[in-house]
């Protein structure tokens, strides 16, 4: 336990902690939990906005024993809430196993991700909270719960995506399935007639595709093509093949990306943008992220496009997504396939709110869901609105929290 001053990964939160604990058994999270005291959970502080901030006590999982433990019909592992992704992956690999996709940084912690509908790309892929298959916490009376897909049905939808809103989550199981080898390519300047007429068949086009664009020109910068299969020669739909490796940002070291060569690696090389070894930037940016149906993603690149000269004087680098529709109560993706458009701002905060307020202005005509842990300006009760069991979902809060040990000023206001 130590009273040291903790900030979120990009600096722009300075928590307001009493105490930070570094518990090294999931015993002593419920000795902590237990006491009654307000508590958060940090996880890999890459939240931008003060989703996990607490007058009272944070709890680090950093130190809890590294768990991965494989099913002994090889579909699933099981994992304690301090891993990240990047501790993750090398054990599967070596039994010959894999994630169905990962985030774009290996580098964040397995049960932050989850709590926040974090994701990958891949028209056909959901959010990396889907492949929970099983939750184990930590709840406000400090006892251990287990929830199941298999058993415990809409309840476990509920809880999976929560916010930290339901307890101190100590383990996760995931589904797992063969490893498989992915090739990467980038492709420079797609045309903005491109994108109008064959959107849908170039979000298509890769089991993870990601467009890149800082919305000056109406062209796209970058197509970053995520692909088991080779690329067929010539341009992508009049984009050219980079001549060399690409950052996401523009400028920065593309050493820091994994590897662009088309060349056949394992999933987890090529499936996240940056490698684990290297740090994909020194946190200076803040981040915002929005969530449409697919089928309005044409619509919602208009949309910013009309107001880009403001989104671009803020912006470091923008990113078009898609995520498969899940069933988990709180997740942008719940039951509607999605087209995301992600941004990386400059880090500076007072810069950058008034142009995510008229962003979102911009996008709500399209029923945009924000990402949870990024920073955004929506009013609670208008998010509450776009969540058909949101009621339900504070429902279980009440259940597995009935003394608000978990609450926080930002979780009063959205939940009400």
């Amino acid at each position: 336990m130590s009273d040291e001053r903790v900030t979120n990964w990009a600096g722009n939160i300075v928590f307001g902690a009493r105490r930070l604990h570094r518990p090294a058994s999931v015993e002593q999270v419920q000795e902590i939990v237990a006491a009654g005291d307000p508590v958060k959970v940090l996880g890999s502080g890459h939240s931008f906005n003060d989703m996990a901030d607490t007058g009272g006590d944070l709890i680090s999982l950093a130190g809890l024993p590294r768990v991965a433990e494989i099913s002994a019909d090889r579909t699933s592992v099981r994992v304690d809430g301090g891993t990240r992704y990047g501790d993750l992956v090398d054990r599967l690999q070596a039994e010959d196993l894999a994630l169905h996709n990962t985030a774009s940084l290996p580098h964040i912690s397995v049960a932050g991700a989850v709590a926040t509908a974090t994701h990958g790309s891949g028209v056909g892929n959901p959010n990396l909270a889907a492949a929970v298959s099983a939750l184990e916490f930590v709840a406000g009376d400090g006892k251990l719960v287990t929830l199941r897909r298999d058993t415990d049905g809409d309840t476990f939808n509920g809880a999976v995506v929560h916010l930290g809103a339901l307890g101190v989550i100590t383990a996760l199981t995931l589904d797992v399935q063969p490893a498989f080898d992915i090739r990467q390519y980038v492709y420079d300047n797609l045309p903005r007639a491109a994108v109008e007429t064959h959107l849908d068949e170039i979000l298509a086009d890769g089991y993870s595709v990601s467009l890149f664009t800082n919305w000056t020109s109406p062209d796209i910068t970058m197509a970053w093509l995520k692909r088991r299969e080779p690329m067929p020669a010539g341009d992508f739909h009049g984009a050219t093949r980079a001549d060399e490796p690409r950052h996401p940002v523009p400028g920065m070291p593309a050493r820091n990306a994994t590897d662009q060569t088309g060349e056949p690696g394992p999933w987890y090389t090529r499936l996240p943008h940056f490698r684990m070894e290297f740090t994909p930037s020194s946190g200076e940016e803040l981040q915002s992220e929005y969530h449409v149906p697919r089928e309005r993603a044409t619509e919602a690149i208009d949309a910013v496009a009309a107001i880009g000269a403001d989104v671009s004087s803020v912006l470091q680098i923008s990113e078009l997504r898609t995520i498969a529709a899940d069933e988990l109560w709180l997740s942008p993706n719940y039951r509607r396939d999605t087209f995301a458009l992600h941004f990386t701002w400059i880090a500076d905060t007072k810069a950058v709110v008034p142009v995510v307020a008229k962003l979102e202005e911009a996008l709500a005509p399209l029923d945009a869901r924000v990402h949870w842990g990024k920073v955004f300006t929506a009013a609670p009760e208008r998010i509450r609105a776009q969540y058909e069991r949101f009621d339900d979902f504070v429902a279980l809060t009440r259940e597995y929290d009935p003394q608000r040990v978990f609450r926080n000023a930002w979780l009063d206001s959205l939940l009400g």
